[in-house]
């Protein structure tokens, strides 16, 4: 078992910095760059996901512990999941395989 810590929370305050680094970077990059808008999404996208997983691992402790593999592959199923239904969705209502309304 992990001894509990009494100092600074410097985990905690490195956490939050780089979280509100990447927020701040996505506010530059949606309204000071000449990107198109996918591009923009691309990345903000991507700075969403990262400060995601940055807050899970820091704030939440998301892979410590005895049952922390096991919450990261629950969580990796979860998203894949999700995955599978909104793409399965997509594909379906898309792809013009509903009989046609007389």
């Amino acid at each position: 078992m992990k001894k509990h810590e009494t100092g600074f929370p410097y985990r905690h305050v490195a956490g939050y910095l780089l979280s509100i680094i990447m927020t701040v970077l996505a506010l530059i990059i949606a309204f000071k760059t000449d990107l198109s808008f996918n591009m923009i999404m691309l990345v903000i996208g991507a700075l969403a996901i990262l400060q995601a997983g940055l807050q899970l691992t820091m704030f939440m402790h998301v892979n410590e512990g005895e049952s922390g593999t096991i919450n990261v592959i629950n969580m990796a199923y979860s998203i894949f999941l999700a995955v599978v239904i909104v793409a399965g969705t997509i594909w379906v209502l898309t792809s013009g395989h509903a009989a046609p309304i007389n």
